[in-house]
């Protein structure tokens, strides 16, 4: 029988994605990890098998905690438009107003151009896409949408869309022009027909 962690993991898992969020998988070193979860190397090597293990770990976290997290609160089943707009508007507030990116997006960029995307950042995409999907169909601008082609298109659109605006929020752009490039998107979706 193995020992018991002697350590909060999700505090743990928590310094860890910051620390991947702000420097990325490469950039993030054992030093910046240690300093981030309180562990020394050798814990994190003992608890996590190494580096990419850890990752995958606090990749997990930031996927059920944030991802899953966020469209849970601001988009769930049934919150049609209204709610995806509102999961959009919340991109514009970070907590701590920090701007570290989404993990998501800054793996699929650090990860990008490889024969296969990274199991992790390729999970997410889909839920996102698959969210976006789901909701679009709830919406009475979408009721004629028999095979659903239409809603296809415009999850595919919105995905696009939504990793771009963590591009720019990242970027430090105008968060205000933001707010109103989310609305003006929503307000055309609402009256397509």
């Amino acid at each position: 029988m193995g020992r018991t962690r002697e350590f909060d993991e999700e505090a743990v898992l928590k310094g860890a994605m910051h620390i991947f969020r702000k420097h990325g998988y490469q950039g993030a070193s054992i030093r910046d990890l240690e300093e981030a979860t309180g562990l020394k190397g050798g814990s994190i090597y003992h608890a996590f098998g190494d580096k990419a293990g850890l990752f995958d770990a606090a990749f997990g976290h930031y996927n059920r905690t944030v991802l899953e997290g966020r469209i849970e609160r601001f988009a769930p089943p049934g919150s049609g438009l209204k709610g995806l707009r509102e999961l959009f508007l919340s991109l514009l507030h970070e907590p701590d107003d920090g701007s570290l990116g989404c993990l998501i997006t800054n793996m699929a960029v650090e990860f990008g151009g490889g024969v296969s995307p990274h199991p992790r950042v390729e999970a997410a995409l889909g839920l996102l896409r698959t969210t976006f999907r789901s909701r679009l169909t709830e919406a009475s601008t979408f009721a004629g949408d028999a095979d659903g082609a239409k809603a296809d298109r415009t999850a595919t659109r919105l995905l696009a869309f939504y990793q771009g605006l963590l591009v720019l929020i990242r970027g430090g752009d105008d968060k205000a022009g933001l707010r109103q490039a989310i609305e003006d998107e929503f307000n055309q979706l609402e009256t397509m027909s």
